[in-house]
C-alpha cells in the first residue's frame, strides 16, 4: 500500500477516514520492518511527513495544494473557473486535525526505520581492494553479506545534480555478476577478473562492502551500502 503525495485531502477531508488510511498504510510499513526490509518505505514516510510539515508552516504552500472546488463551466470557452475551499473554517480545522494526528505517527516509524537502519549499517566493513587511484568517480563494489561465499559487483558512478543554491553527489549503481569467493579467490583476484573483462577502467578504484548480517539486498543492504560507499569516496 501506497499513500499518495496529497493522500489527505483525496476523497473528502475527513479526520477518521483519513486515520484509518493512515494506520493502514503503517500497519504495513511495521510488516516490512518486521522482515528488515526498509526501502521505499522510509523514504517514502520521510517524504510524507516533511510534506505535511511544509503544509502546516507555509501558508501559500497549502494555499497551493488545497484542492479546489468546480464552480463555473464555460462550455464556450472551456474555461473551468474554480473557487478555493480555504475559506471554509470547519474544513480547515479538520485538516489541522490530520496533520496534527499523522505527524508524529510518521516520525515515531521513521525512528523505527532509522534504528535498523544505524544498526545495519555499524556493522558494515568499507575498505580499499587494492591501490586506490586519484580518479575515484567510477570504480566497483564488490558486495559480501552474511555467510554467504558468493560476492556481488557493481559498477559505481558518482553524479553530480544541482538545485538552487546547492551541488550534490550521487551514485549511480549497476550490477555485473556475483563471484565465489575463498581462499584462493580473493577480493584483489576477482579485482583482476572484472579489469580483465571489463576493459573500460585499467585502474579502477574497487571497494569490498562487507556485512556480517544477511539482510534483505535489495530493500536493505544495498542501499545502505551505496551511501556508506558514497561517504567512503567524499572523505
Amino acid at each position: 500500500m501506497k499513500l499518495s503525495e496529497t493522500w489527505f485531502i483525496e476523497g473528502y477531508v475527513d479526520f477518521e477516514l483519513q486515520k484509518y488510511k493512515l494506520l493502514a498504510y503503517l500497519k504495513e510499513v511495521n510488516k516490512y520492518f518486521t522482515e528488515t526490509k526498509l526501502y521505499p518505505q522510509l523514504a517514502d514516510m520521510v517524504f510524507h511527513y516533511n510534506n505535511l510539515i511544509s503544509l502546516r508552516d507555509n501558508k501559500k504552500f497549502l494555499q497551493s495544494s488545497f484542492p479546489k472546488q468546480l464552480t463555473q463551466i464555460d462550455l464556450q470557452k472551456l474555461e473551468l473557473t474554480y473557487e478555493a475551499m480555504l475559506e471554509d473554517s470547519e474544513l480547515m480545522q479538520e485538516l489541522e486535525r490530520i496533520i496534527q494526528y499523522a505527524t508524529p505517527q510518521l516520525k515515531r516509524h521513521i525512528e523505527d526505520g532509522a534504528e535498523i537502519y544505524e544498526t545495519i549499517e555499524k556493522q558494515l566493513k568499507v575498505e580499499p581492494v587494492g591501490i586506490v587511484p586519484l580518479y575515484k568517480d567510477e570504480g566497483y563494489m564488490l558486495l559480501h553479506y552474511g555467510q554467504y561465499s558468493e560476492v556481488l559487483a557493481y559498477a559505481y558512478t558518482i553524479t553530480l545534480f544541482e538545485e538552487k543554491d546547492a551541488r550534490y553527489k550521487g551514485i549511480k549503481m549497476e550490477y555485473i555478476d556475483s563471484f565465489n569467493k575463498s581462499l584462493v579467490n580473493t577480493y584483489e583476484q576477482i579485482k583482476l577478473d572484472i579489469i580483465r573483462s571489463i576493459r573500460t577502467l585499467p585502474n579502477p578504484a574497487v571497494y569490498s562492502v562487507i556485512s556480517p548480517m544477511a539482510v534483505p539486498l535489495n530493500e536493505t543492504l544495498l542501499p545502505i551500502a551505496k551511501r556508506v560507499l558514497a561517504r567512503q569516496l567524499s572523505a
